[in-house]
């Protein structure tokens, strides 16, 4: 049974917050729902949950939780801490680790049952301890089901949970700091001695202070300027105490011994707070060496080939003037002989 709980919490996914998701087992009618902030009357058209409180206050809010599938269903409600993972995207914590921090603020009922085509609107509350820090906290509500398992206690069961993020902004002094660190430039050498290289950066970027953070900025190297994020692309949101890593990259980099290379960081910081925080940017320079290895063996062996050219044409001419020598001294030789004959 304990074995069954393990895989059970494994196996636990969760699907992207905000989004309608669907689970369902072999035999069974798929289930859909989505899940949103709300009204006292239903969805509001927020994408998320965001206050600013006072530490000891609470505050009332709501969620709706839509049942698309063609069966009643009872889901489990769930609020737990939240996070940013590797690829940028908000999750929370699985269902078997335990809540620590702003996830541990949020009360709402353990489950909600929902007709089919049905909205439920449940409300929730949200209460900061006294002795909450100032700043950012990252949280999330998930309303799940459990697929897979059969009521005789085989198979697997897997949970599949969709959600959206709460954000609280205790109140108190904004204190908005970052670190830029393991930064490191390298340039990728082509060994086509007719085909440029690459230069690649990267660097991680750390929130060390209590608010988050949309990270943007720009390298300079080698004449060229890029800027992340990439036009079109969303810029990543950093919360108080994490971190990122970052890679960039310039392609088509023709190698001239070396290039100097300033990077700047320069976040924003992301408050719903009616004073304006601020952050001064980083900046960084580094030097990267870029040696053109392949163009000057390239060069290395016309020269060495010229050489040898012109090697074979000295010995080449030197052999024709030793034998025009040889030929002419012959000749004298035999004219000499003939003289001497003719006088005998």
């Amino acid at each position: 049974m304990r074995l069954r709980r393990v895989l059970v919490s494994v196996l636990a996914a969760l699907a992207l917050l905000g989004a309608p998701a669907a689970a369902g087992a072999e035999d069974d009618a798929p289930i859909s729902w989505s899940v949103t902030p709300a009204d006292g009357s239903g969805p509001d058209g927020r994408l998320f949950v965001e206050h600013a409180v006072d530490p000891g206050e609470t505050v009332e809010d709501d969620l709706a939780v839509r049942n698309l599938g063609a069966e009643q269903v009872t889901f489990r409600l769930s609020a737990a801490d939240g996070f940013y993972n590797a690829n940028g995207r908000f999750d929370m914590l699985r269902s078997d680790q335990e809540s620590v921090a702003a996830g541990t603020w949020i009360r709402l009922p353990d489950s909600v049952i929902v007709a089919p085509g049905a909205t439920a609107v449940v409300p929730f509350s949200l209460t900061v301890p006294a002795d909450a820090e100032p700043g950012d906290h990252a949280a999330g509500i998930a309303a799940s089901v459990i697929s897979g398992a059969h009521g005789d206690g085989t198979g697997v069961g897997v949970e599949s949970r969709v959600g959206f993020k709460v954000m609280t902004q205790v109140t108190g002094p904004l204190m908005p700091a970052f670190s830029v660190e393991q930064v490191q430039t390298d340039y990728l050498l082509s060994w086509n001695p007719f085909r440029a290289g690459d230069i690649a950066m990267t660097f991680t970027v750390v929130n060390t202070g209590n608010t988050r953070l949309m990270v943007e900025g720009v390298l300079d190297v080698a004449g060229r300027r890029v800027a992340f994020p990439a036009e079109g692309e969303r810029r990543s949101e950093i919360l108080p105490g994490e971190e990122r890593p970052y890679a960039l990259a310039v392609d088509d980099v023709w190698p001239l011994f070396g290039f100097p290379a300033d990077l700047t960081v320069a976040p924003v910081v992301s408050s719903i707070a009616d004073e304006t925080a601020a952050v001064p940017p980083s900046a960084t320079a580094h030097f990267v060496w870029a040696m053109p290895w392949p163009q000057l063996l390239t060069l290395a062996g016309v020269a060495l080939l010229l050489i040898a050219l012109l090697w074979n044409r000295v010995r080449s001419r030197r052999r024709l003037d030793t034998l025009i020598e040889n030929a002419v001294e012959r000749g004298r030789a035999e004219a000499r002989a003939s003289d001497a004959a003719e006088r005998l």
